[in-house]
């Protein structure tokens, strides 16, 4: 382990770029470099939370704005749309990471869900890119179309043009290449100008690449997110490993990677480099590595037979009375698919309105649905009033639903990462400190499952009896 003083590392990392906000960073950072990257000479910095204490005896980052994190970085009508959405105060991931974006490093953004890394890297994409330019200049890869969905929504608010602008410089073009788009449409439109930027699911974007109708040659800031689901994704795996050496160069573009859950990131820090997916010099931005989930959590657990799961259900619903609810189930075994056996979750949905509880608005998202069911599904939720979402785990990756006051394991996750994630779905509206509850309905021989996730995620439950 190399220490280095701030003066050292003022030298080492940051470049004129980042004078003006270099004095919100001024701790003693500490490299952690594994003992076998030492033959390489390469530094993966990594920064976490504890790492940066000291920044925060400077008024100034206790008070940063992101007009002031974004100043002679952004441009200004996007600094605008910034505050105009509501984006007032930056979170941790965003004073830690920014200055490092803006810096040109490649970079794994290492933060709990509703963190803020979604902001932090559109606004170094609209840093580096130049709208007048058509050409493909940013990549966004995404593990599924819903989260491609709110990831282009945002991007397209950020990089609108303001309506006094009606004239001069043309604004930034956002493309949604989706699985379930018009892949003709998308066609045309590459060929006849091409967008910005460019947010992508995997099967849609190789497609495109293996016709050779979209380029790569001038990207230059590619994001892989949810990068720990990609990665463990027998679907996604060769594709995105693809994309990263032959179809494009580390050399020749900003690398950054998101998730709140990177297992062994240690040792994805040395395959990254060791792979090339990113240059040497990748710094690792682990925000909240102590506490993983938001404080406003309260974890909960009944014990029952799976017989009486859907009773139990019932029961806490009824006593619970949640403005907002996501009921997680698990995916139907291929085994239960050829006995021709209907899917637990349209089970489970159909004996919630038929109960007598009340629940005759009961939505339901799974994989296997058409995508456009799924888009109006999502789409209705998003429209106000409360709802009860009945989901398989497509829901816990991305999905954006801030109303969300309750989540509901009908079924036990099948590891701590996706308790994590479904976890995670609750919790998200800004600034609010409104208890949130996470509720597992478990056997007595899935009690110790869940204390495994307790002891890996640093959490406790409380157990309820119905």
């Amino acid at each position: 382990m190399a220490c280095f003083s701030a003066t050292q590392l003022h030298t080492l990392l940051w470049t004129s770029s980042l004078n003006r906000t270099s004095h919100h960073f001024k701790p003693n950072y500490t490299y952690r470099t594994p003992k076998f990257l030492f033959r390489q000479k390469p530094l993966i910095a990594s920064f976490s939370t504890s790492d940066i204490e000291a920044r925060t005896e400077t008024k100034d980052s206790s008070t940063a704005t992101p007009r002031e994190l974004c100043h002679g970085h952004v441009p200004e009508h996007v600094i605008r749309r910034v505050e105009e959405v509501g984006y007032v105060i930056p979170t941790e991931v965003q004073l830690l990471a920014l200055p490092f974006l803006y810096s040109g490093r490649d970079c794994v953004l290492h933060a709990q869900t509703g963190s803020g890394k979604t902001l932090a890297y559109l606004l170094q994409m609209l840093s580096v890119i130049d709208s007048q330019r058509s050409a493909v200049q940013a990549l966004i890869v995404v593990p599924t179309r819903e989260l491609g969905m709110q990831v282009t929504k945002v991007a397209r608010t950020l990089a609108a043009k303001p309506s006094e602008l009606k004239s001069g410089p043309k604004s930034c073009t956002v493309m949604a290449l989706l699985d379930g788009g018009m892949l003709n449409r998308h066609k045309s439109w590459l060929k006849a100008e091409p967008p910005t930027i460019v947010v992508a699911t995997m099967g849609s974007l190789c497609q495109m690449l293996e016709k050779h109708i979209l380029k790569l040659d001038s990207c230059q800031v590619l994001v892989v997110d949810e990068v720990d689901f990609m990665f463990n994704s027998s679907k996604e795996i060769s594709s995105l490993k693809r994309l990263l050496t032959s179809y494009s160069s580390s050399k020749n573009r900003q690398t950054i990677f998101a998730s709140a859950s990177i297992p062994q990131h240690r040792r994805f820090l040395y395959d990254c480099v060791q792979q090339k997916w990113t240059k040497a010099d990748v710094v690792h931005v682990h925000v909240n590595s102590v506490e993983p989930m938001p404080s406003c959590l309260h974890h909960r657990f009944v014990v029952c037979t799976k017989r009486e799961k859907n009773q139990v259900l019932l029961s806490l619903l009824q006593v619970d009375s949640p403005e907002s609810a996501i009921i997680f189930v698990s995916e139907q075994s291929e085994k239960s698919k050829k006995a021709g056996n209907a899917p637990p979750i349209t089970l489970l949905v159909d004996f919630l309105m038929s109960s007598s509880g009340g629940f005759s608005n009961v939505s339901l998202l799974e994989e296997d649905m058409n995508f456009n069911k799924r888009a109006a599904s999502l789409s209705e939720l998003r429209g106000g009033g409360g709802y009860l979402l009945v989901a398989t785990d497509i829901a816990a990756r991305g999905v954006d639903l801030p109303e969300t006051t309750h989540i509901y394991n009908f079924d036990i996750p099948k590891d701590a990462v996706n308790y994590l994630h479904r976890a995670g779905r609750t919790g998200r509206k800004p600034f609010s400190d409104k208890k949130c509850f996470v509720t597992s309905i478990i056997t007595v021989e899935e009690r110790f499952v869940l204390q495994r996730f307790e002891n890996e995620l640093m959490f406790c439950c409380e157990q309820l009896f119905v």
